[in-house]
């Protein structure tokens, strides 16, 4: 798919529209097909019809969530125009982009993420199986006037089935190649008639992974291993009132940092006559070799309770959230180009057996029989003890409560206000270690072993309140008013023990930098920090239903996402480190600042043929204001993990997309997207002025069919293809510029990720109770990457690979 130019995008918009009024004279006779299913959405906090709602909203409906076989979040994502994800590193760490504003590792999502009514804050809670789901709804644009500080994106509203009034359930199953497995079950039914259900489900997922370690035996780098138990309990005391009562364990065990380290040294490249020194990232040829094998865990625990009661005049809507995520993972070091593990004894022993043993390292790197440079050249991950270990924690429990008082939808004047309170823990840490060549202690600190250390605890309480009001000004107009305020203080405080030194990194010096012995301060310890966020977000938008299939609307709204601090000790490493040993002026602060856009759209939907066919286009200018960028900073003093600001980004763009029923038995669905995106301002990185937006694919665009046909009576023949197109994607704000690094004048020029188009078929049988599906992702085996991550100081880039051809064989039954 060829890249369209935004003035194609209007004239092509501009034109739907004008041929959308149009539509109500272009109706056909009651003998033609069946219409596309009517949707109703809630993602404005208001149940409509998905044509007349006055936003850009990509609905799926339960037969389409079945049919093509969405279980995680990456599934629905890429049927989504505008949207895009990345998630790689770990089970928690999903970064997910709507219209180029993307979440930010460590920090905050940039968008909602509501289940069931309830608005879920970890960052890491949007990663999850999805099991018997009725809808999905995403929100595009800023939504902070509705669901607060981490809505400036937009909002993926989710809805799941209740507990059924007649006892039911379903068992799904499903094998395929990699040895990939899944087993998921419900029961549910009623406990007291009318008054008490109950739904349990239980689910299970596991798969070897594709990519092998070379070193370790031919041990795989991206297994992966789950299973979650969900209860849930809907308590009906009258007719007036009803209780949803949650509760969700889950358990992940996989593989972690499935990324090979690249050089982009043209320098290098030129003077030792080595092209792999300034590698375009598309044409690796990943190898793992790591004598660390990856792994990483996760446990979440989640409860929740949600009322509804209906007064005369307005219906109370309140719930309360507990969440705890708790992450890590275990790896490889990065950092033994660096050579300060050299004169570690486990090092130049392994270095030895290694070179004594013939062993390989992919150019251009290659092993001596001693680990300092020039003998040897390692990159990151190396099959040596030399690049020591990472540790890295992130845990987080939080507590929320939302009370909301709305008019009924009968009312001429909707209406609705409320409050919410939020209460963060999260515990963050990175830590580097001695690898001795045995067991790894899997411990942020541990005496003797830790050579570097950020370790931290942050608090957080955020305080709201919100308003919203809706009225028809005129016939088939209606204008609506939102606003929240959101205060939010944030602080944080050392964990790192003030007296452990290291041995190698900075002999004789504190893990991290920050602790600094003074005679006003001997014990170096590292003063606690606070900082308080607020900002007001109001929302105004417009519709006018110019007839009974067209609708127009106009909407400007205010997003926002916190601020907040890097672990303690960021600032003075990158000083110490990258400033003054390259001398540059990287401006990384222990504490980020609040992000904040203000976003305008206009758009337009209709339904044409007896609403045989759906259509939509917007147009949108977003403004986003210290954009909040995450990066991973190696050189060394070994690994950092730091969020920076974007002073100003500009994003702009467009997006159309068709829902028709053609036939009984064929149904087409497409849409596209295109996001245009300029850094106008960053005092970090002021090279990168002019640059585009990082994690923001030039376009993205899905297409696709489906086909019901019977049989035989009571035995239909389905099947769904779905082609998803994602554009050219850069990751860093650095990206055509020549940079310092540590090994000479790096470019990052041939890091932009290419475009790729993937392929999904689902061929199979479907009954009253029983389903019976192959499938496959990725049908052609398309070759592409999932992530690039330049370190920008190091010379180079991490890259990660796409997931190839998946295959195998679905089963559903239904009691």
């Amino acid at each position: 798919m060829g890249k369209f130019a935004l003035r194609n995008i209007v004239f092509t918009g501009s034109g739907l529209l004008s041929l959308l009024g149009a539509s109500a004279a272009a109706q056909t006779s009651p003998t033609q097909p069946a219409a596309v299913e009517e949707i109703v959405v809630t993602a404005r906090q208001v149940s409509e019809r998905l044509q007349d709602a006055p936003a850009s909203i990509t609905a799926f409906t339960a037969a389409t969530l079945e049919r093509a076989g969405v279980e995680r979040a990456a599934d629905f994502i890429a049927m989504t125009p505008g949207v895009s994800l990345v998630q790689v590193s770990e089970v928690g760490d999903a970064q997910v982009n709507i219209r180029g504003i993307n979440g930010a590792r460590d920090a905050e999502n940039s968008f909602a993420y509501v289940v069931d009514g309830i608005l879920m804050t970890n960052p890491g809670a949007v990663n999850r199986e999805y099991s018997n789901l009725e809808q999905i709804e995403i929100l595009k644009g800023p939504q902070g006037a509705i669901y607060g500080r981490d809505a400036e994106a937009g909002a993926i509203v989710v809805t799941t089935r209740p507990p059924g009034d007649v006892m039911s359930g379903d068992v799904k199953a499903s094998v395929g190649n990699y040895s990939s497995y899944q087993v998921q079950g419900t029961i549910s039914g009623p406990v007291i008639k009318d008054q008490l259900g109950v739904l349990l489900s239980a689910d299970r997922r596991g798969t070897n992974g594709e990519f092998t370690n070379s070193y370790l035996n031919e041990k795989r780098v991206d297994d992966y291993n789950d299973f979650n138990i969900n209860g849930r309990a809907m308590w009906k005391p009258n007719a007036d009132t009803s209780l949803d009562f949650k509760a969700r364990y889950g358990k992940v065990v996989g593989a972690s940092l499935n990324y090979n380290a690249i050089f982009s040294e043209p320098g290098l490249a030129s003077a030792f006559g080595v092209p792999a020194f300034n590698e375009n990232v598309n044409d690796h040829q990943f190898v793992y070799q790591g004598d660390i094998e990856p792994v990483n865990h996760q446990e979440t625990a989640e409860a929740s309770a949600r009322l509804l009661h209906d007064f005369d005049f307005a219906t109370l809507s309140a719930w309360f959230l507990y969440s705890s995520v708790r992450n890590d993972l275990l790896g490889d070091g990065t950092s033994a180009s660096f050579g300060f593990f050299d004169t570690q004894p486990a090092c130049a022993a392994s270095t030895a057996a290694l070179y004594k043993a013939g062993f390989k390292l992919p150019t251009p790197q290659y092993l001596g029989p001693s680990p300092v440079f020039p003998t040897s050249l390692f990159g990151a991950f190396s099959p040596t003890t030399c690049d020591g270990y990472q540790f890295q924690v992130r845990n987080q429990s939080d507590e929320s409560v939302e009370v909301r008082l709305g008019s009924k939808p009968a009312s001429a004047l909707q209406w609705q206000v409320g409050l919410y309170y939020l209460h963060i823990d999260r515990h963050v840490g990175v830590s580097t270690g001695i690898d001795n060549g045995g067991p790894v202690t899997q411990s942020l600190y541990v005496p003797g072993i830790t050579e570097q250390l950020f370790d931290d605890n942050f608090g957080t309480d955020d305080y709201a309140g919100f308003g919203r009001v809706s009225y028809e000004v005129a016939t088939d107009v209606t204008a609506a008013a939102a606003f929240r305020y959101d205060n939010e203080n944030r602080t944080a405080h050392n964990l790192v023990p003030l007296n452990a030194v290291s041995q190698y990194i900075t002999p004789g010096q504190p893990i991290n930098p920050a602790i600094v012995k003074t005679a006003a301060n001997p014990s170096g310890a590292v003063p606690d920090r606070s900082a308080t966020f607020s900002q007001p977000e109001p929302k105004l938008d417009i519709s006018w239903k110019v007839n009974p299939n067209l609708t127009t609307y106009a909407n400007w709204a205010i997003g926002f996402k916190a601020g907040g601090f890097n672990s303690l000790g960021s600032a003075a490493t990158v000083q110490k480190y990258i400033n003054a040993g390259l001398g540059v002026d990287v401006q990384i602060n222990d504490q980020y600042k609040k992000e904040w856009s203000s976003a305008f759209e206009v758009g337009a939907k209709t339904t044409l043929f007896n609403n045989r066919i759906t259509l939509s286009a917007a147009l949108y200018d977003d403004t986003v204001h210290d954009m909040q960028f995450f990066e991973f900073l190696v050189g060394p003093f070994g690994l950092l993990r730091v969020d920076e600001n974007i002073d100003q980004v500009t994003l702009y763009g467009g997006e159309m997309s068709i829902n028709a029923k053609l036939t009984d038995w064929l149904s087409i669905y497409g849409g596209y997207n295109q996001t245009e995106s300029n850094i106008d301002k960053n005092t970090v990185r002021p090279e990168s002025v002019g640059n585009k937006s990082p994690y923001t694919p030039d376009y993205t665009a899905s297409l696709g069919a489906q086909i019901v046909t019977p049989i035989i009576d009571g035995l239909n023949f389905v099947t769904r293809l779905d082609e998803n197109f994602t554009g050219p994607t850069w990751f860093h704000v650095d990206q055509a510029q020549s940079r310092a690094s540590f090994f000479g004048l790096a470019n990052y020029s041939a890091t932009q990720r290419d475009a790729f188009e993937l392929t999904n078929l689902r061929v199979g049988v479907e009954a009253e109770n029983w389903t019976l599906t192959a499938y496959s992702t990725n049908l052609l085996d398309k070759h592409y990457l999932a992530e690039v991550i330049p370190a920008v100081e190091f010379g180079g880039a991490f890259v990660s690979p796409g997931e190839g051809r998946r295959i195998g064989v679905e089963g559903r039954y239904r009691f």
